[in-house]
């Protein structure tokens, strides 16, 4: 996804913040800062009573406690002191001062439900809230670094916490391939990343990087370490003749591969790793190496990319050892 999610509609620019103590009305705020899409909810680890699973580490964490702090809710200007860790202090605040009460200040200021929980209400909110003093005074609380956080985050997650069981070689391959998420080639388009190290061939690298997540995570009987598999025809060959353990499927489960023929002409060009359905007539999340919105097939990035069903596709399943 390269363009702006457009379930976020940018929304009109806000009144001037009426004068006196800034935080005693709503933020100003103008269009909302571009941004690839909402990456995910956050949960505290208090929110487990409440039956929520509490969030993850990740860059969208950091790029809150940048753009809560230009807004004058979370302490000093200091983000070495940052972890990416939604924890409850920052959630709900750690003290009564307005500096020290967090995502849930924010909230009450902007009156949202102070839960401390970040939704795509908060979520919009900060992006369109303006810094209220200081020498940024009516900039973007929602700085640059924290935007390329978001949209970090968001090829990370792609708007949902990963929930997978690992109780099986497929689940613990597929929590293995979303782990590198954002991994590269280096140096650019030389085929040469830590897949093909591993493997022992430089090349296109797809199907490296899915026998990579496997036979790092167990022994599975269809993968071998420099043998099987490099080239994807071959997977889609073996799986038809019911060789290694592979067959073909048209119900996948989080862990099977998904092999892609984009010119229909029946010598298949690109795999990865079946994450989940979504919401939508036949899309779902793929885990793939080797890939950009540029190039599917050669883009040089594993990424979570959403694909659907009514491509020239053939789901793949991994026996178990």
């Amino acid at each position: 996804m390269s363009e702006i999610d457009p379930q976020i509609e940018p929304q009109p620019e806000i009144v001037a913040q009426a004068a006196g103590n800034w935080w005693e009305s709503p933020y100003a705020g103008g269009p909302m800062v571009p941004v690839l899409g909402f990456p995910r909810p956050l949960y505290p680890p208090d929110a487990k009573q409440f039956g929520k699973q509490p969030s993850g580490d990740g860059d969208d964490v950091i790029a809150y406690k940048r753009t809560i702090c230009r807004l004058g809710r979370w302490g000093d200007w200091n983000p070495e002191s940052w972890d990416d860790s939604f924890s409850n202090n920052f959630s709900h605040g750690k003290g009564p001062n307005v500096k020290d009460t967090g995502v849930a200040g924010f909230q009450r200021q902007m009156d949202i439900d102070d839960t401390g929980w970040i939704g795509k209400a908060t979520f919009n909110a900060l992006r369109s809230a303006r810094v209220p003093q200081g020498p940024n005074r009516g900039e973007m609380g929602m700085d640059g670094e924290a935007q390329r956080l978001i949209n970090s985050a968001w090829k990370k997650f792609g708007g949902s916490e990963p929930d997978i069981d690992t109780g099986t070689l497929r689940q613990q391959a597929l929590k293995k391939a979303i782990s590198q998420i954002g991994v590269e080639e280096s140096p650019p388009n030389s085929n040469r990343c830590k897949y093909t190290e591993w493997y022992g061939m430089v090349g296109p690298w797809c199907a490296m990087f899915c026998t990579w997540c496997y036979e790092t995570s167990g022994n599975s009987p269809s993968f071998v370490k420099g043998s099987r598999y490099a080239y994807v025809p071959y997977i889609v060959a073996d799986a038809r003749a019911g060789r290694y353990g592979l067959k073909t499927v048209d119900d996948p489960i989080p862990g099977d591969l998904v092999c892609y023929d984009w010119q229909a002409d029946t010598v298949f060009d690109h795999v990865g790793v079946f994450e989940k359905w979504l919401v939508g007539a036949g899309d779902f999340n793929c885990i793939e190496g080797n890939t950009s919105y540029a190039n599917d097939s050669n883009g040089g990035s594993v990424m979570r990319r959403v694909r659907n069903r009514a491509q020239k596709i053939t789901f793949v399943r991994v026996s178990e050892p």
